[in-house]
This record gives C-alpha cells, sequence and structure tokens, in this order.
C-alpha cells in the first residue's frame, strides 16, 4: 500500500526534474569576430540575455580577424532558429553568403544589432535583408531614407549621408506600432540612457515595418527627423529584426535596449513574443537600468 502511495508522488517528482533540466526551446547563434565597436565587449552581454530568457541555447561564431583568409569560415545557421549579428567586417565567402540568405529565405529568422546594420555595403541580398543600413559609402541608388512625418512613414529620396550620429544622448522613444509582438504592451513612449542615436539610414526598404522612432535633433547631430531605431522586414518566409539600440555593454544594461533585444529575438525565431513587459520597462520621463 506505502508503495502504491509513493509511485505516483516519485513519478511527480521525476517529472518536476526532468522539467527543470530541460534544454530550452530554440537556439540562436550569436555571429561576431569583426566590428568597429568593442565586440569582445558587447557579445558576452548578448549571449547571457538571451540564455537568462531560459527560451535559447546560444552558441558563438568568431569570424577571423580583420584581412585574414575568411574561405574557412562557414557557420551551420540551418542549425539555429535565429541568428544574432553583432558583425560588421571583411566580406564572407560567396558558400556562406548564399547560406543566410537561403536560411532567412526558407524561414530562419535574424537580428541585427547596433552597427551591424553597416555590414556588407556592396552585397544586394544583404541589404534586402536588413531593410536599411549605414555607412560603408552607401548613397542614394542604395535606397531611400524612411522618415516618420505626419503619422505615417515616408521614404525621402534625396542625397546626403547614410550613417551618422551626434555625441552620446539621452533619447525618449516612440513606439509607431503598438499591436506588433515585439512591442506590444510597451509604453507608448518610453526612455532610453544615453547612446548614440543612429539616423541617415538608407536601403531598400522592402517589406519593412517600423515599430519604433527616436527623433534626432539638428543641434545634437540629427537630421531633424524621428529615425527608425527598431523595425522589422519579411524577407522569403524569414523574419529580420533590427535593434539599432546599444552603442557598449554599458548602454546594454538600458531596459528599453533589453526588453526589446529579448522580445525582438523570440519573435525572429518564432513569430511570436511571450514574454512579459517587465516590471522595471522605462515610461517616458527616466531610464531605467540594471546594474
Amino acid at each position: 500500500m506505502l508503495r502504491q502511495r509513493l509511485l505516483p508522488v516519485l513519478a511527480a517528482w521525476a517529472m518536476l526534474a526532468v522539467t527543470a533540466v530541460a534544454a530550452p526551446p530554440y537556439k540562436a547563434l550569436i555571429v561576431t569576430g569583426q566590428n568597429a565597436h568593442d565586440w569582445k565587449g558587447t557579445t558576452p552581454v548578448l549571449w547571457t540575455l538571451l540564455t537568462e530568457t531560459n527560451l535559447f541555447t546560444v552558441d558563438v561564431a568568431t569570424s577571423p580577424p580583420k584581412g585574414a583568409d575568411m574561405s574557412g569560415f562557414k557557420p551551420n545557421f540551418a542549425d539555429y532558429a535565429v541568428v544574432v549579428s553583432n558583425y560588421s567586417g571583411d566580406d564572407w565567402s560567396e558558400e556562406t553568403k548564399t547560406a543566410l540568405v537561403e536560411y532567412v529565405k526558407n524561414g530562419g529568422g535574424l537580428v541585427i544589432y547596433h552597427f551591424a546594420l553597416s555590414a556588407f555595403p556592396k552585397w544586394e541580398e544583404y541589404n534586402r535583408m536588413q531593410g536599411l543600413g549605414g555607412w560603408g559609402k552607401r548613397d542614394k541608388k542604395d535606397g531611400p531614407y524612411l522618415r516618420w512625418r505626419d503619422g505615417k512613414i515616408v521614404r525621402d529620396d534625396i542625397d546626403g549621408p547614410t550613417g551618422s550620429h551626434g555625441p552620446m544622448q539621452p533619447f525618449k522613444i516612440d513606439v509607431r506600432e503598438p499591436n506588433h509582438p515585439i512591442t506590444k504592451g510597451l509604453p507608448p513612449v518610453f526612455a532610453h540612457v544615453p547612446d548614440e542615436l543612429y539616423g541617415w539610414l538608407r536601403g531598400p526598404g522592402e517589406n519593412l515595418t517600423v515599430l519604433a522612432t527616436a527623433f534626432a535633433p539638428k543641434e545634437l547631430g540629427g537630421a531633424g527627423e524621428h529615425e527608425p531605431i527598431l523595425f522589422t522586414i519579411t524577407y522569403g518566409k524569414g523574419r529580420v529584426f533590427q535593434n539599432a539600440l546599444g552603442h557598449t555593454a554599458k548602454e546594454l544594461k538600458s531596459v528599453a535596449f533589453i526588453a526589446t533585444f529579448q522580445r525582438g529575438v523570440e519573435w525572429a525565431a518564432t513569430g511570436n513574443v511571450t514574454q512579459e513587459v517587465p516590471e522595471d520597462f522605462p515610461g517616458p520621463d527616466q531610464a531605467s537600468v540594471r546594474e
């Protein structure tokens, strides 16, 4: 009789033990190794932010150093639900480029973090995947600027620089698509820590949805425009998310970055967001930081 009573209890404990050690449901790959920004400082933080969601097992693919032979750099993108790019450096081999294009076209997720939007200015398909980019001698032929004006996104096909920012500055972020899974539940306006406020981004902008913008004032080196900061692109069956926040590991402590990054990676991997908006997410008046 005692044994009969213990069996269900033991079974329940066994199920709890299995649940406790179960692997996260998705695999993520961070691609890094070359970047004009501090990729050695930011990559471990990105790894930690994804790991702590309990949604991802995270691997890192580190490229050879700048100027080295890139022919052997062949991450197996197909093994992952989502690829996070913290890379802006030498061109990849045609084989690796093709592998990424096919991966995203066939439903893989891609997240482009901060200065990775400057990568591969001459790679046409990459520029379609990322929608908007900066630097790398991009110009009007690469596509228009996207501006938020009078309640809508406007394609601005004028000459001008591509990729710019003023001094580190605090700024507010305006949600433009409150019903998208990434931004659903966020305050309409929220504050971010002093950071690089990217502007003058241009590109094909195909199948692109601007989720949030930030105003870049002219007196601080901006265009006097509401610049896209968070946006998504549909590329084939794949989902692409760009998050332009987060200059260094210090700025990655901003809850505005943490939550939008974590939610954006989950959306790129699955098409959905299950994470709750954190209680410490900032409102419009003061940024929130996790030490």
